[in-house]
Order: C-alpha cells, then sequence, then structure tokens
C-alpha cells in the first residue's frame, strides 16, 4: 500500500491545490468520509464543508468547498468544486459580514456558504 495519495483540489474557475497527502476529510451527501492511500475506489457527491487535506510534509490545507463531486481511483482523488477557496484566502471579517446580511435577508444558500467559509477558517 502507497503512504500518499495524489490530490487534485479544482474549482470551476480554477485549480485550488494539488500535491501529495495521507489523508483527505471531505463532506458528501452520504456524510463525512476519510480518504487514505489504498482507499477504494469511489465516486461521491460534495456537499458544502470544509476539506480537509494532511500533507505528506505533515502540514494541513483547509478550503471552503461548496458542492461538485469526488472521484478516488489508482491513489488519485479528485476533487471537482463548484466553488472552493482554501482558508488562507478567507477574508474572515468579510465572511463574518456575508453571514449577517445573510441572516437579515434570510437568504439561506449565501447563509450556508458564508457559514462554511468561517468554519473552514476555523480548522485551519
Amino acid at each position: 500500500m502507497a503512504a500518499e495519495l495524489h490530490v487534485e483540489l479544482v474549482a470551476a474557475d480554477r485549480s485550488v491545490w494539488s500535491g501529495e497527502a495521507t489523508l483527505v476529510v471531505a463532506r458528501t451527501t452520504s456524510g463525512d468520509i476519510g480518504v487514505m492511500p489504498g482507499h477504494q475506489p469511489l465516486l461521491g457527491v460534495l456537499e458544502s464543508g470544509p476539506v480537509t487535506i494532511r500533507t505528506s510534509e505533515g502540514g494541513t490545507v483547509v478550503a471552503a468547498v461548496h458542492g461538485g463531486f469526488l472521484s478516488f481511483a489508482d491513489n488519485k482523488l479528485s476533487l471537482l468544486a463548484e466553488i472552493a477557496e482554501l482558508a488562507d484566502e478567507i477574508d474572515v471579517q468579510r465572511a463574518e459580514r456575508a453571514l449577517e446580511r445573510a441572516k437579515s435577508d434570510t437568504d439561506a444558500a449565501a447563509e450556508r456558504r458564508a457559514d462554511v467559509r468561517l468554519r473552514a477558517v476555523a480548522v485551519r
């Protein structure tokens, strides 16, 4: 069994992160899933939520992901997201303002997106 897997996190508009990892945790429609090297092949639908990547170098990469798919085969994990941004790229104050605005506008989708962004920052 290999000690690492290759990960590609891609949003509709850009490549977000690519590299070697020992573990990836993501939220799917079936619940949270952890993918490690040697995992059985799988295809899943991503739910909005943080994705946590444990890199081969011992670091952690966290991204806020909103919808999409994940696919794993031959020690290659592809996360194809509708929207994704690294926690390091998220402006916390802007996300907090967006959450408050969404709550006052009773916009559930915008509230969920802002909440996921803030959770991703909290995980990093």
